[in-house]
């Protein structure tokens, strides 16, 4: 029995990030379709009050307020110009097994980069919350 890929590396893979996309509000007559958005490297990751939030899961990049003619490709690059993703000259299947890690150890460095970005933002928050308590207990 072979061995089942990690969920992870199974996005490389643009079949499953379509399977993403089951409550997307685009489908048909429009640019950004499940099939164009997972072309585009992006998951679909909805949120109670945002429905078309997307993520690059590769660059994790997220984009939301998306219409019916915009390009997922184009709003990649647009605002994620550096994803090494976006870059790729062949397709993953194709890739050798060096070249598959490479790329996973630039995936790992935007996931980390981004994690730290987040617990740097939650710190700020929680910095601001603790001066505002001081400064109340000032006066």
């Amino acid at each position: 029995m072979a061995a089942q890929a990690p969920g992870w590396a199974k996005l490389f893979l643009a079949e499953y990030r379509v399977d993403t996309f089951a409550q997307w509000p685009f489908n048909d007559g429009c640019l950004c379709t499940p099939e164009q958005m997972a072309k585009a490297g992006f998951i679909h990751c909805p949120g109670d009050n945002a429905p078309d939030v997307v993520q690059c899961f590769f660059c994790f990049k997220e984009l939301e307020g998306w219409e019916p003619d915009d390009d997922p490709m184009e709003e990649h690059r647009k605002h994620s110009p550096s994803c090494v993703f976006l870059a790729l000259q062949k397709d993953v299947a194709d890739l050798k097994m060096h070249e598959f890690l490479k790329l996973q150890r630039e995936r790992m460095k935007n996931y980390t980069k981004k994690l730290v970005m987040q617990k740097a933002n939650d710190f700020g928050k929680y910095v601001s919350n603790v001066r505002s308590e001081i400064n109340r207990l000032l006066k």
